[in-house]
């Protein structure tokens, strides 16, 4: 159930509608997962707005943020790296573009394309 606090509505002051509900567009609808090898993901390397530091940035996925970031975690941890998984996107720190175009292919992904 949204909360109807006026201290969350960010903007809005007053409205003198009773059963006004403000919608403060916290609940996205989120897409379904498509099945590992279904999914079409890009692995490319990113330097722009990182202070010099190569990343190695992997787009395209559809599903949840959940299942996102749980392949964020997997990658993470067989890479040995940092990253973090927000906006549909999965960010690693490093060019491991090799390495984890081989590890989504033992995972199941089938359309892994690799760029640069």
């Amino acid at each position: 159930m949204k909360s109807n606090d006026w201290k969350e509505w960010g903007g809005m002051v007053y409205s003198t509608r009773p059963d006004y509900k403000y919608d403060t567009g916290e609940e996205e609808d989120e897409e379904e997962r498509l099945p590992n090898e279904k999914q079409s993901l890009r692995i490319s390397l990113d330097k722009k707005h990182r202070g010099g530091k190569t990343v190695t940035l992997i787009t395209g996925f559809r599903g949840k943020n959940e299942d996102l970031v749980a392949l964020c975690k997997l990658l993470k941890v067989k890479c040995g790296v940092g990253g973090s998984a927000k906006e549909g996107e999965i960010i690693i720190q490093g060019d491991l573009r090799h390495k984890i175009a081989d590890i989504l292919t033992k995972e199941g992904f089938g359309k892994i394309k690799t760029l640069g």
